[in-house]
């Protein structure tokens, strides 16, 4: 991997840091600062994987996914189902 994707890489791994708990701060929603943070985590898993042909990267990247995918699940909770906003006059 050359230096440029790894400070990248870098980089993403703390904006992640930073806007998660600006979003917690400011928002106060636990699952929105979360899927915040993990997708600029899946960013910089995404640009390691982009500089080295190797498993380990992708296997990182895939789990990061994972993670994200499983979070936003979980924290829905039993009985919150995401709908679609009905037309006016319904």
């Amino acid at each position: 991997m050359s230096v440029l994707l790894g400070y990248a890489a870098l980089g993403c791994v703390a904006a992640g840091l930073v806007t998660g708990a600006v979003a917690l701060a400011l928002g106060r929603d636990v699952r929105e600062a979360l899927r915040t943070a993990l997708d600029f985590w899946l960013a910089a898993g995404l640009l390691r994987l982009s500089g080295a042909p190797h498993w380990e990267p992708l296997l990182v990247a895939a789990t990061i996914l994972a993670i994200r995918q499983l979070v936003g699940w979980s924290l829905r909770g039993p009985g919150r189902v995401e709908r679609a906003v009905p037309p006016p006059g319904c």
